[in-house]
């Protein structure tokens, strides 16, 4: 990937606030919105979810996942020309990290009241692979270490 594109991608994923989690739901896939941090690195993807919620149901049973983040939609002509990736991964139940916590109240500051509810936790989503589209036929196939490598874009 160019430098051009790696920097892009840095900036999608730490830009961003809000992705689409896929999930498998009783062998169905299952996509919700959700709020992510990213971990510097991008070795990590955080999430902070309710067991009550389907997607968090479904990692129970299923720690398989895909990650999307786009670009918002500006109104151009062309929205195929917008930024996206998919990132595949697994994830894992984190217990209570207070600099975790930290990190992600300063994102989402208006989240506090979700540290109050006993059925909220930390999910991490350790990356397998993602597919990043930097723009009409500019599409990168990333291992994990590739991924991170565009974290120091």
């Amino acid at each position: 990937m160019n430098p051009d594109d790696a920097a892009a991608l840095a900036r999608l994923l730490r830009g961003g606030r809000i992705a689409h989690l896929g999930t498998l739901r009783q062998g169905a896939p299952l996509a919700s919105m959700t709020l992510y941090l990213a971990a510097p690195d991008f070795s990590a993807f955080h999430l902070h979810v309710s067991r009550l919620a389907w997607h968090t149901q479904d990692m129970l049973a299923d720690a398989r996942v895909a990650l999307s983040v786009g670009e918002t939609d500006d109104g151009r002509d062309d929205p195929f020309t917008l930024a996206r990736v998919t990132i595949r991964g697994a994830a894992e139940r984190l217990g209570a990290d207070a600099g975790l916590q930290r990190a992600w109240l300063a994102r989402f500051p208006a989240q506090a009241v979700n540290f109050e509810l006993a059925d909220f936790s930390f999910w991490r989503v350790v990356p397998r692979d993602a597919r990043f589209v930097a723009g009409f036929g500019r599409i990168h196939n990333l291992s994990a270490a590739e991924l991170a490598a565009a974290a120091r874009a």
